[in-house]
């Protein structure tokens, strides 16, 4: 068998500030976003937290009206601000109580040949089971699988499944399974905390499989959180944190005799990374990359330019799955190579950097699972 892992950038629509040429350019709106979400979530609005709420409006372009270009203001029910015609605006709930709505993020279509090549990159990596990164939700995903990822026979992918996480912008991860590994449980934790508070930026999906010889093998689904903004140091503490609450429910898996794990899924972070530690080196995990038979195409990494600094993506087996690897593999014939897009082969399809099927490759390990130890 083979599991993958694979970011696809959203599948139909995606947050205009995320599609920004770099990420300097859409990062000043996603931070406003952020922070006046949390603002709003306030029970109370003090005078400091309004002047901080229209300070990020305004960032946003929100200030004056409930649209702008990255941006939109519900106000569904009672009224967050009030503007005057004199051009004064302030803040007239007294807090999350007084009034039903949110900010959310402007999206825009994907492109159809950019979705043409996702597909082809799930197709061609022909994983059994795939972990799906930056889905929008399980409709989505549904009516992706179903469309794209039909073949001769009838659909591949019977099985979809994503859990809404934490993320506002509908960036969730998700996974897809053929008919022979049917997703028999799910268990979501969206909600785990630590002492610093909620630690998933957006989910780590435990997903529960069977297969042919009556094992069940366990996914654990990830997207760490992003270095594209916010500051280092607090960033660094959050992957930290993510990387050791699934350190945890790793163990836990493990010592409940569910001894077939995996953990994929886009980390945000290198293997040498200090957050990424208690996951790579604080657990008997094993990444597949260190597989003797595991193909890079002569380049460690799966983002961007694909160097070592860009190896974000990653599939970690448990020991009695590691002993079953029989080797895996990156493909990135749907990434643009470079600003040209000649560093590997890619798509004929692709002639432009927008057509891209993601700017992440994808990962995967081949399994025998006759191999694996009782």
């Amino acid at each position: 068998m083979r599991i993958a892992s694979y970011n696809v950038e959203n599948l139909f629509n995606r947050a205009r500030a995320l599609d920004q040429r770099t990420w300097s350019a859409g990062r000043p709106v996603l931070e406003a976003f952020q922070r006046v979400c949390e603002l709003l979530e306030e029970p109370t609005y003090t005078a400091e937290i309004k002047d901080g709420i229209l300070g990020e409006l305004q960032r946003l372009g929100l200030r004056r009206g409930d649209t702008a270009r990255f941006a939109r203001l519900r106000q569904n029910r009672g009224r967050l601000v009030k503007r005057s015609r004199d051009g004064r605006v302030e803040v007239v709930a007294g807090g999350r109580a007084d009034w039903i709505g949110w900010v959310e993020l402007t999206t825009d279509r994907v492109d159809e040949l950019a979705l043409s090549n996702t597909a082809r990159v799930i197709l061609d990596t022909g994983a059994d089971i795939l972990g799906v990164i930056e889905a929008e939700n399980r409709l989505a995903l549904k009516r992706f699988a179903d469309g794209g990822l039909a073949v001769r026979d009838g659909i591949r992918y019977p099985h979809v499944m994503v859990v809404d996480g934490n993320d506002e912008r509908g960036i969730n991860v998700g996974v897809v399974s053929t008919g022979d590994y049917p997703l028999i449980a799910q268990r979501s934790h969206v909600d785990d905390v630590d002492g610093m508070g909620r630690v998933f930026s957006r989910d780590c999906a435990e997903y529960h499989f069977g297969t042919a010889g009556g094992r069940r093998l366990v996914v654990l689904v990830n997207h760490f959180k992003s270095k594209g903004y916010g500051g280092k140091a607090a960033s660094d503490a959050m992957r930290r944190r993510q990387a050791g609450r699934v350190a945890e429910i790793y163990r836990e898996l493990v010592t409940g005799q569910t001894p077939l794990v995996a953990v994929l899924g886009d980390l945000n972070d290198t293997p040498d990374s200090d957050p990424l530690a208690p996951l790579l080196y604080g657990t008997d995990l094993r990444d597949i990359s260190a597989h003797p038979h595991f193909d890079d195409g002569g380049r460690p990494g799966t983002y961007g330019y694909c160097t070592g600094r860009n190896k974000l993506d990653y599939v970690l087996l448990s020991p009695s799955l590691y002993g079953a690897a029989t080797g895996g593999g990156i493909l990135r014939k749907g990434v643009w190579g470079g600003r040209r897009g000649t560093l590997w082969p890619i798509y004929d399809t692709m002639t432009r950097q927008v057509h891209a099927g993601s700017d992440h490759a994808a990962i995967y390990a081949d399994l025998d699972l006759s191999k694996v130890s009782e």
